[in-house]
């Protein structure tokens, strides 16, 4: 398994030209949905994570630039995209990093999602997980916050065109309102990074998915349900 991680990572590391980009954001509110939502009835058996709702927002995000699931075929040199979204979740397990996907995570509610996410977890740490959960993945959430870690620079999923990297949701005094009511106040911060391959996406395509997953854990409204 490792010998298996390490090829493709240095396949990826020197074939995709990366970038990476970071955005520092204030949850407080997506948290705060959260809690209205597992209150909700359909949800008491739900194990919706903050992850999920991250997850959520990204997909979001992607509807508006979808090239950034698309991958670059070499041997054609074009450019190939997919006809729905098959969302990788990275999961650190005894045996090795394994990357599952939830396909057609884009066609799923925010219930079903959680759940898909949950049961991907579970099956990883349970060494259960299978080739075809692994094949035909189009764009990768790696959750670096699990271990405290604020942000980093994510590989490339090989295949994939972009990786988003969650870090840790912490407490942080933080500026909010502006002219005479701007104050600190004690908020839910977490950092996003985005990697990405820029021979599929250019600085403002990357930078769009990035500012558009954070505006929406920013002010999520509606936008989960």
């Amino acid at each position: 398994m490792r010998k298996q991680t390490a090829a493709a990572m240095v396949s990826s590391a020197f074939t995709a030209p990366h970038v990476t980009e970071f955005v520092t954001v204030d949850v407080t509110a997506t948290l705060e949905l959260r809690d209205r939502v597992l209150a909700r009835r359909e949800f008491r058996d739900v194990r919706a994570t903050p992850l999920a709702f991250v997850a959520r927002a990204y997909l979001h995000a992607l509807r508006r630039t979808p090239m950034a699931t698309a991958r670059w075929d070499e041997a054609a040199q074009e450019i190939v995209v997919p006809g729905q979204v098959n969302l990788g979740i990275a999961a650190a397990t005894p045996r090795g990093l394994v990357v599952p996907n939830v396909k057609a995570a884009d066609r799923m509610d925010l219930r079903d999602l959680a759940v898909a996410i949950d049961d991907l977890a579970q099956t990883a740490r349970a060494g259960r997980t299978t080739p075809e959960s692994m094949a035909h993945g189009t764009t990768t959430i790696t959750n670096v916050g699990v271990f405290g870690v604020d942000t980093g620079t994510p590989i490339l999923n090989p295949g994939e065109t972009a990786i988003l990297a969650v870090g840790a949701i912490r407490r942080t005094p933080w500026v909010v309102g502006e002219g005479a009511d701007e104050r600190i106040e004690p908020r839910s911060v977490l950092q996003l990074a985005l990697s990405f391959d820029h021979r599929v996406l250019d600085g403002a395509e990357g930078s769009r998915v990035l500012a558009d997953t954070a505006a929406i854990l920013r002010d999520p409204t509606e936008a989960f349900l």
